[in-house]
C-alpha cells in the first residue's frame, strides 16, 4: 500500500505569485549592469565555441578521438572537410564577436565581414605550426615523466597537453583582438583540466605542465621553451596598479618571464613582472617576488624535525 502523501497530486503556483515574481527578476534586468544581454546583438553561442575547438583538436591530433577513422589516402579530403567546417562555423562566431565589441564601443567604420575573415585565417594558417609545437610539447612530456607509456597516451589522457593545445588556438585570436572568444575557449579547457592559462600568455615550444590541477597562468606571463611546471603552480600579478581616478591600468606587464629550461615544483607562487633566469630550478611551495638568476635553486628550508625515533619493545 502506497503511503498517503504518495496519493497527493502537487499543485503549481499560483498566477498571482508567478506575476509577482517575474516582475521582481525582470526589474534587475533594467540597470544594464552587465549580466544579462537584452535587445542586442547575438553573442557567441558557448556550445559552438565547445564543438570547434573539438574540431580543430582532431585536425591537431587526427584520429586520437576515436570518433573518425583516417586513411593516409583518403586524409587530405577528410581534413579539408573538417577545415571547412571549422571556417564557416567559426567565421560565424568571430562575427558575433566583433559586432558585439562594436556596439559595445560604438564603433561605426569597422569592416567586420573583413576582421572576421583575417581572424579566422590567422588561426587555420597556424594550424600546422601548432601541430609542430605540440609535438615538442608531447615529446617534453615523455621525456620528463618517468610513468609516461607512450606518446600516444600523453595525447589522450595528459590533461597538460589539452590545455596547452587550447590556449595556444585562443592565443592567436587574442592576438587579433576578437572579444570574448578566447576566453571562452580558454574557460572551456580550465573546466576540463583544472589549468587556466590566459589566452594572452606566451607560451614557447616543449613545454611540461605536470599533473596541471591547479596551474594559473596569467595574461602578461611568458613562458620560454623546455619549462616545466608542475600541479598548483601560479604564475600571478603581485599588484594592480591604478590610474588617478582609482581605476585599474590594463595591459601593463605584469606577470612574470620564465626563461628556456626552468622548473617550478608544485605549490609555488611567482607574482608580477619577474624573470626567472634559464636552468633556474624553483622548489615546491616557495613564493617569490624578486627576479632569479639563471641556474639559481630556490628551496624552502625543511622545518627542523626535533622528534627522534624510538625502538619499541616488545
Amino acid at each position: 500500500m502506497k503511503p498517503k502523501c504518495c496519493n497527493q497530486e502537487y499543485s503549481k503556483p499560483d498566477g498571482a505569485y508567478l506575476e509577482e515574481l517575474v516582475g521582481k527578476i525582470c526589474t534587475t534586468y533594467k540597470d544594464a549592469r552587465g549580466i544579462n544581454h537584452i535587445e542586442g546583438f547575438n553573442l557567441p553561442r558557448q556550445q559552438e565555441i565547445f564543438n570547434i575547438i573539438n574540431k580543430l583538436l582532431e585536425i591537431v591530433f587526427p584520429g586520437f578521438s576515436g570518433t573518425r577513422h583516417y586513411s593516409m589516402k583518403t586524409i587530405f579530403y577528410s581534413i579539408g572537410n573538417i577545415l571547412s567546417d571549422v571556417y564557416a562555423e567559426l567565421l560565424d562566431q568571430v562575427i558575433r564577436s566583433l559586432r558585439y565589441r562594436c556596439v559595445r564601443d560604438h564603433c561605426d567604420d569597422c569592416d567586420i565581414m573583413e576582421l572576421s575573415e583575417e581572424a579566422v585565417r590567422a588561426l587555420l594558417d597556424q594550424i600546422p605550426a601548432i601541430r609542430e609545437t605540440m609535438k615538442q610539447d608531447i615529446a617534453a612530456a615523455y621525456d620528463g615523466d618517468p610513468a609516461a607509456v607512450s606518446m600516444d597516451e600523453i595525447v589522450v589522457s595528459y590533461p597538460g597537453v589539452r590545455a596547452l593545445t587550447i590556449q595556444r588556438f585562443a592565443h592567436v585570436l587574442y592576438r587579433h583582438k576578437v572579444p570574448l572568444i578566447p576566453r571562452m575557449m580558454t574557460e572551456y579547457a580550465h573546466g576540463l583540466t583544472g589549468i587556466d592559462i590566459h589566452p594572452g600568455a606566451q607560451l614557447g615550444d616543449g613545454v611540461f605542465i605536470d599533473h596541471g590541477t591547479g596551474v594559473v597562468i596569467g595574461e602578461t606571463a611568458i613562458i620560454g621553451d623546455s619549462v616545466k611546471i608542475y600541479q598548483g603552480v601560479t604564475l600571478g600579478a603581485l599588484s594592480f596598479p591604478k590610474d588617478a581616478c582609482g581605476d585599474l591600468i590594463r595591459g601593463t606587464k605584469r606577470h612574470p618571464t620564465i626563461d628556456d629550461g626552468v622548473t617550478i615544483y608544485s605549490g609555488a607562487t611567482v607574482l608580477g613582472d619577474v624573470t626567472i633566469g634559464r636552468g633556474a630550478i624553483i622548489g615546491g611551495n616557495v613564493w617569490i617576488t624578486e627576479d632569479i638568476p639563471p641556474g639559481t635553486k630556490v628551496i624552502m628550508n625543511p622545518p627542523e624535525n626535533k622528534m627522534r625515533p624510538t625502538r619499541v619493545k616488545r
